[in-house]
């Protein structure tokens, strides 16, 4: 990694981060023009990434894997409200948690009657498989 480094800190240009993230550039651009991260740019006007935004965007992308909204992440990394403290971050996430979980448990009691419904239908399938003495598909 060809990293651009400064007396003060490590920097990372936009393909070094797509590159170690495994996102593209323009899902980097992207989260840019919302807000959520903020680079410096050179007097090219390339954007220089630092380590804060590589962190803001390992926590966008832990967000979004488990189903947050852009404002949801935005949210809970501070960047809604500036004058958002540590505490109140911490009990945005928390309740934001706690509002998956309770989706996903929905979701998860959605499947299991599903699967029983299907269960069910598989089992009749096969009873009338047995009544034609037919074999039933592998």
């Amino acid at each position: 990694m060809n990293r651009i480094t400064t007396q003060k800190e490590i920097t990372y240009s936009i393909s070094e981060l797509a590159e170690e993230l495994d996102i593209s550039t323009r899902a980097i651009r992207f989260y840019e023009e919302k807000g959520l991260i903020t680079p410096e740019r050179t007097k090219g006007n390339h954007r220089i990434y630092d380590r804060r935004d590589r962190a803001r965007l390992k926590l966008i992308l832990r967000g979004k894997r488990l189903g947050y909204s852009l404002d949801e992440i935005a949210e809970m990394i501070g960047m809604g409200n500036f004058d958002t403290d540590e505490e109140q971050q911490l009990k945005k996430a928390y309740s934001y948690g706690r509002r998956k979980l309770k989706e996903i448990e929905s979701r998860m009691e959605e499947l299991e009657i599903l699967k029983q419904e299907l269960l069910r239908v598989q089992e009749k399938i096969l009873n009338r498989l047995k009544q034609l003495n037919l074999k039933p598909p592998r």
